[in-house]
């Protein structure tokens, strides 16, 4: 009763913007650091940080992979630097901790809100017995799903420590959901994966998973469903009601 085929015996879900409106505070952090770093280039205006960037260029990617593909699309590069790079180092790591530290800040100020269909929802799989991981490519998936009190549903978590750790290619490519259907012991195939970024459908479509649900929280339902989704709902609850 939980709106997926009969053959879906575990889930993946994306964890910012898909359980957790903490998407938004991702955004937030991404538009303060690139618009402060634009603002820093004597090259002329590259033009502000916009809603359409965050989906195009750093939703659901790898942090570093975001920033490198927000400066190409306004031509910049920089040296990579080290991931131990301080949040002032003009280079990718530099401007990716910068993000980081502010989203940090953000968090601990703001805390946490888990969406209450998304609850429902974990909760709902839960009981009907389906195995349940979490794949993001965010370095804080441990703490979110802390202070969301999320991860009494998870068996597993695939983030972007785990990424980096193990030398996974970021979304759009598929290794981060393949890993988690591995470590919950579960084919591709028989696994449902629930994603609200372009990225991370494409992902999901990539990597040969049974079911694939778009969660539309930006009003992009027609370019979920370009990207691979089965299924776009506005809310994970929306899914029981039509079970």
């Amino acid at each position: 009763m939980i709106g997926l085929p009969d053959a879906v015996t575990a889930c993946l879900f994306d964890l910012d913007g898909v359980l957790t409106s903490t998407a938004v505070q991702h955004e937030s952090a991404w538009r303060e650091t690139f618009d402060a770093f634009l603002a820093t280039r004597a090259d002329g205006d590259r033009g502000p940080f916009t809603h359409e960037d965050y989906l195009d260029t750093v939703d659901g990617r790898p942090r570093a992979d975001g920033v490198r593909a927000f400066l190409a699309s306004r031509g910049i590069s920089l040296p990579e630097g080290t991931p131990d790079d301080p949040p002032e180092a003009p280079t990718v790591h530099g401007v990716g901790n910068r993000k980081n530290d502010l989203l940090l800040t953000t968090i601990a100020e703001q805390g946490v809100e888990p969406y209450a269909g998304s609850v429902a929802y974990l909760k709902a799989a839960h009981d009907a017995g389906l195995a349940i991981g979490v794949v993001t490519s965010s370095a804080n998936g441990a703490a979110v799903l802390r202070a969301a009190h999320l991860d009494q549903y998870v068996q597993v978590r695939v983030d972007g420590l785990t990424i980096a750790r193990d030398g996974l290619a970021g979304k759009p490519a598929p290794d981060s959901f393949l890993a988690g259907a591995k470590a919950l012991g579960v084919a591709p195939e028989h696994t449902a994966v629930f994603e609200d970024a372009l990225s991370g459908v494409a992902a999901a479509k990539a990597g040969g998973f049974g079911h694939v649900v778009g969660v539309d929280r930006s009003g992009q339902a027609d370019a979920l469903r370009a990207h691979g989704a089965d299924t776009v709902v506005a809310d994970l609850a929306d899914l029981l009601a039509t079970s």
